[in-house]
């Protein structure tokens, strides 16, 4: 049920969050679908790529997600030969994942349409309006 109590701007503001994030990840979405992958694919293939030999811990935390849900989706792109993994020689205990060749040019060609997407939108709109979308945007996550 809607909050009654909820402004028209509010209310206008979470259709805008849907509505941005669809246009945000269609292209990523159609391209990941041609390799039977989803958005928890994309998600690891992106903070693997932007942290090389980020643990599979670390992978953990950042995602916010549990093991039970990572193992599914981290396995298939190991098998893809996308992401590989390593163990250190301090701790044998560990995986650090770092993404394979193929993985950085898939990796690659999804960010690329979004960075494409909101340089667009921020050269649209203006760099001050660009900073207050980061904050918001921080605070947004913050309040998870």
């Amino acid at each position: 049920m809607v909050d009654v109590t909820a402004s028209a701007e509010l209310l206008e503001s979470i259709e805008l969050f849907y509505f941005g994030y669809r246009a945000f990840t269609s292209r990523p979405d159609g391209v990941l679908e041609q390799r039977g992958l989803g958005r928890v694919h994309h998600r690891i293939l992106y903070f693997v790529g932007r942290n090389p030999l980020i643990t599979v811990n670390e992978l953990l935390e950042t995602l916010q997600v549990s093991k039970q849900a990572l193992n599914a989706p981290l396995r298939q792109l190991l098998e893809m030969n996308l992401v590989a993994y390593s163990v250190p020689a301090h701790d044998r205990r560990v995986k650090q994942l770092s993404l394979t060749a193929e993985g950085q040019r898939l990796e690659g060609r999804l960010t690329a349409t979004q960075v494409k997407h909101l340089k667009a939108a921020f050269a649209q709109a203006g760099e001050p309006a660009a900073q207050a979308w980061r904050k918001v945007m921080r605070e947004v996550a913050a309040q998870d």
